[in-house]
């Protein structure tokens, strides 16, 4: 099951569960649209796969499976 993290691994944004700028990699490394395309080109700098969006999980499901409350926070993957 997907964590949903909550945040942008590279500007520390916030993402809520229902973000629809939210991408993720196959290991749920989690980043923003903007950091996605502006920085990363649709590929992940911790393990070179490719990012997609974050499925949205239903509000029924987000009572009995909530999204992680634990940020990750990498900014030093980011440089440009």
């Amino acid at each position: 099951m997907l964590q949903i993290r909550p945040n942008c691994e590279c500007c520390n944004k916030d993402l809520l569960p229902t973000a629809t700028d939210a991408v993720i990699c196959s290991f749920e490394c989690t980043y923003c649209l903007d950091c996605t395309t502006g920085k990363f080109a649709g590929v992940c700098p911790n393990c070179g796969g490719e990012l997609l969006p974050r499925p949205i999980r239903p509000a029924s499901m987000l009572e009995k499976h909530p999204a992680s409350t634990e940020r990750v926070y990498h900014p030093e993957k980011c440089a440009s």
